[in-house]
């Protein structure tokens, strides 16, 4: 009897031991996932910054042509055509955006990728981004969050005649904070208040709300949807 029951003790043991160990690995392989997500962010966000140098590049060389050619247009008295060649020139210039960098390497291929995206859908963008780290966040979680937060925002502006997007990320009473607006020609949550996804359910804006509000409270966070202005509004705010 004795024995039968150190058998059991350690037999016990050996099952806390291979939780330990499972848990263990559960834990690395989460780890090395991670890694391997940020691994591609690091190479994507290298590959965006070449591809501006060398758009910055040609049109440093472009610049002297398209002067003289302006001159040209000048010296001779065509006016208007300089005028045009100007503004076509400018149109271009416009269209080039300054890479975002905010110190944060998830935070600035998220917000370049996107960023771009709305602007080719002809979506108006203003962004006030401070230095946050939102260190509390495991990557996958914070990047689920704002792709999310941005792709709603995304999503229901192509609908609107005149798309905007307002973006701001900040530090308030020790909380990072990511506040998305979006220019609304009717309301939204009159029309659908719980902000839920179906697909008759044009605006979009339920998609992804439920995961963005799982994440948020899983961080003890507080989130907020709401409309003010003509703005239909998406806040969160993660605890430092």
């Amino acid at each position: 009897m004795r024995q039968y029951c150190q058998l059991q003790k350690e037999l016990a043991e050996q099952e806390e031991k291979y939780l330990r160990l499972l848990e263990q690995k559960s834990e690395l392989e989460y780890r090395l996932s991670s890694q391997k997500e940020e691994t591609a962010y690091f190479r994507q966000q290298e590959s965006d910054i070449r591809s501006l140098h060398q758009s910055v590049r040609q049109l440093k060389h472009d610049m002297k042509n398209h002067l003289m050619v302006i001159a040209s247009y000048l010296n001779s008295g065509e006016y208007e055509t300089a005028k045009t060649y100007t503004s076509e020139i400018l149109d271009k210039l416009n269209a080039m955006h300054s890479y975002i960098e905010t110190g944060n390497s998830l935070l600035n291929h998220i917000l370049n990728e996107k960023l771009e995206l709305a602007r080719n859908c002809g979506i108006a963008v203003r962004a006030e981004i401070e230095n946050l780290s939102f260190s509390r966040m495991r990557s996958i979680d914070f990047s689920a969050l704002l792709t999310n937060l941005l792709d709603n925002s995304i999503e229901a502006s192509k609908n609107e005649p005149a798309g905007e997007l307002l973006l701001h990320i900040f530090q308030e009473r020790g909380y990072d904070a990511v506040s998305i607006k979006n220019k609304i020609g009717r309301s939204v949550l009159a029309e659908n208040p719980g902000l839920h996804s179906t697909k008759e359910d044009q605006e979009l804006h339920g998609i992804g709300i439920s995961q963005i509000k799982e994440i948020v409270t899983a961080y003890d966070g507080i989130y907020d949807f709401y409309e003010k202005e003509g703005y239909f509004c998406s806040c969160v705010f993660i605890p430092q």
